[in-house]
């Protein structure tokens, strides 16, 4: 069967450009010192993976990560919900790894403040599975309205868009429903609307990109916003409707993008540009806007 190669989206956009071991140069196994005062930046604590495999301390903080060896060429480094994760080539030495995280202590003393600030974002936006529950949709507020009335059918969903205030989902389930019935219903709700508004705004950049597009399937992956494959293939994250349009836009053109250009070269991000110049504002509120965990 043949492979086709595939580019991702991070959700965390958390992999950092690995670092390209220099085994000559002796100054990098010693102590490199921050541009500036991490203390400002991280204060002391105490980060531990859950599969730490390695400690090491960088300036005032003690970082337990997990390291593995892989067919790889160079050093990378991850930061995502549980801490750091570390990646590195079979014949590149334990020093040199060390070494690569001291020079990378200042990105990743700011990104482990980033994610534990967005863990408890997240924390505190999580969903309670209730009638009358919030969430977004396109950017705006959507409450969920359970109602068995015989007005709707039994499992059915209705929306009803509103000029002011929050849009309202009705559910035809009654008020003491569970509450993994209530998720189901209206995850299913969304993805169906999800599904739709990718194809069209697929149809709507793919020719402005010049490519064509084969299939679109829905993603529920924790930590990828999208994938594109060689063979024409896309990949969406359904949750990506709780952003507005024009972020949506953002990972539709990317991915788009990628069936011109399958890295992310600055020949990729021209080619993103083209077609929409106010990109790096949207990739930004992707990274920045945490979304309600589904849970």
């Amino acid at each position: 069967m043949s492979r086709f190669l595939q580019l991702v989206l991070d959700i965390f956009d958390g992999v950092a450009t690995p670092a390209q071991p220099q085994p000559q140069a002796p100054a990098l196994y010693g102590p490199h010192l921050p541009s500036e005062p991490l203390g400002q930046v991280l204060p002391k604590a105490h980060y531990a993976h859950p599969r730490a495999t390695r400690r090491i301390q960088l300036v005032s903080t003690d970082v337990a990560y997990a390291f593995r060896r892989g067919k790889r060429r160079t050093i990378g480094m991850a930061i995502g919900p549980d801490g750091l994760e570390v990646s590195a080539p079979r014949w590149v030495t334990l020093g040199e790894v060390e070494s690569a995280l001291h020079e990378k202590a200042d990105w990743i003393a700011r990104k482990l403040v980033e994610m534990q600030e967005r863990q408890q974002q997240l924390g505190a936006s999580r969903i309670v599975w209730a009638d009358g529950v919030v969430l977004p949709y396109l950017g705006d507020p959507l409450q969920v309205v359970l109602d068995s009335s015989r007005m709707l059918k039994k499992n059915s969903a209705q929306f009803e868009p509103a000029t002011t205030g929050a849009h309202a989902l009705r559910l035809g389930l009654p008020l003491n429903a569970e509450p993994q019935q209530i998720r189901d219903a209206v995850q299913a709700w969304l993805m169906r609307q999800a599904k739709a508004l990718f194809v069209e705004r697929l149809n709507h950049y793919a020719p402005q990109l010049g490519v064509q597009w084969q299939r679109v399937s829905l993603s529920s992956a924790a930590t990828r916003w999208g994938s594109a494959s060689s063979n024409g293939a896309i990949r969406l994250n359904w949750r990506l409707v709780h952003h507005k349009r024009d972020v949506i836009d953002y990972v539709v053109a990317h991915e788009l993008s990628h069936l011109r250009v399958m890295d992310h070269s600055p020949r990729f991000w021209d080619t993103v540009q083209s077609v929409m110049p106010d990109y790096a504002q949207r990739r930004r509120v992707l990274k920045d806007e945490p979304l309600p965990p589904w849970s």
